[in-house]
C-alpha cells in the first residue's frame, strides 16, 4: 500500500471533508475521489462511510489511520533526525582518553549530557592508548582526552585542567617516613595499575622509565575498589591523582605521598579534529565538558 493512501487517510480524517482534503492534498475533489476509490478496490473493504456532509471510518479504516500516524510521524522523525544531522546539532562522539584514571570522572558526565543532549550520543573507548591522536586523525576517535599536547595542525588542542599524581599507601608502609619518594624508592615496590602495557601508566612514562627503574612487582588490577583493599592491606601501593578517588570511601590508614621533591604533575589537553570544531554537537560537547572538568581539584 503506498504511502499517498494512508496521507489520504490521515488527511480526510482531519479535515471532515472531501473540500478541505482536496485544497490540503493539492488534489481535485475529483483525482481525490478516484484515489479513494482506488484504494478501497486493492484493499478490499470500505475504509469510510460517508454521506453528502459526513465521513466515518469503517473498523478497518480505523486501524488504517492509526497505522497512517505512525507512519507518517515515523517518517516526519526520521527525516528531522537526518536534519539535524545535516545540520550538526545531533551525532556520535567516540570518546578516548590517554590515561586510564580519566575514566572514573566520564560515566557520570556521559549520564549528565544524556540528560541535556538526547540528541548526542557518546561511546567510550575504555581501551586507554598512547595512540589515542593517531585515532583521532585517522578517525577511529572524534575526542582524545591526552596529557601530552599534540602539535599537529590538523587538530584543535584545548587545555582542560592540571592534576598532580601522587603515591597512595598504607601509614605502616615503611617509606611512610619519607616526605615524598623519589624513583630509587619503586625499585622495591608492589605497584598496582589499572592494566598493562606500563608505558600507559603515567607514573611509569613520565618518572620511573626516564631513571630507568622498574618496581620489583608490577599487578594489573582494573578495580579501584580492588586496589584500594590491598594498599589498606599494606600489600602494594597505587599511584593516580586523588580526585579520582573522591567517590569511594577511604581508610584512616591511607596516606599520601608526593612523587618527586616537585611532585609528578601533568596537564589534560581535550583533542578534536580542527575540522569538525565547528559543528554544534561538538561544541555543545567541548563546552560541558570544559565546564565539568575544568575546575577539578
Amino acid at each position: 500500500m503506498e504511502l499517498k493512501y494512508f496521507r489520504l487517510i490521515k488527511t480526510i480524517v482531519e479535515e471532515g471533508n472531501i473540500a478541505n482534503s482536496s485544497e490540503r492534498l493539492f488534489l481535485t475533489q475529483s483525482a481525490l475521489s478516484h484515489q479513494l476509490r482506488e484504494m478501497e478496490e486493492r484493499l478490499g473493504f470500505k475504509v469510510f462511510h460517508r454521506s453528502r456532509n459526513h465521513w466515518q471510518l469503517t473498523s478497518e479504516g480505523e486501524e488504517l489511520y492509526k497505522l497512517a500516524n505512525t507512519l507518517i510521524q515515523s517518517i516526519e522523525d526520521g527525516l528531522s533526525n537526518i536534519q539535524q544531522i545535516k545540520d550538526g546539532a545531533k551525532g556520535t562522539l567516540k570518546v578516548s582518553a590517554e590515561c586510564q584514571s580519566f575514566f572514573h570522572g566520564l560515566p557520570a558526565f556521559v549520564q549528565k549530557m544524556a540528560l541535556l543532549y538526547p540528541e548526542i550520543k557518546i561511546d567510550l573507548n575504555l581501551g586507554a592508548t598512547h595512540q589515542t591522536i593517531s585515532q583521532v586523525l585517522s578517525d577511529e576517535v572524534d575526542v582524545a582526552i591526552v596529557t601530552t599536547q599534540p602539535a599537529s595542525e590538523a587538530l584543535m588542542v584545548k587545555e582542560v585542567f592540571e592534576d598532580e599524581i601522587v603515591v597512595v599507601m598504607h601509614k605502616e608502609n615503611i617509606l611512610n617516613e619519607n616526605a615524598f619518594l623519589d624513583a630509587s624508592h619503586f625499585d622495591d615496590l608492589h605497584l598496582l595499575i589499572n592494566s598493562f602495557p606500563l608505558e600507559n601508566v603515567s607514573v611509569y612514562e613520565h618518572f620511573l622509565k626516564p631513571n630507568k627503574i622498574v618496581p620489583r612487582k608490577v599487578s594489573a588490577i582494573p578495580f579501584t575498589e580492588v586496589s584500594l583493599q590491598m594498599v589498606n592491606a599494606n600489600m602494594g601501593i597505587m599511584c593516580l591523582p586523588l580526585w579520582t578517588l573522591k567517590p569511594f570511601k577511604l581508610s584512616e590508614d591511607l596516606v599520601f605521598k608526593r612523587i618527586g621533591k616537585n611532585g609528578l604533575k601533568r596537564t589534560h589537553y581535550l583533542v578534536i579534529k580542527e575540522e569538525r570544531k565547528k559543528l554544534e554537537y561538538y561544541n555543545n560537547f567541548i563546552t560541558n565538558f570544559m565546564e565539568e572538568f575544568s575546575m577539578v581539584e
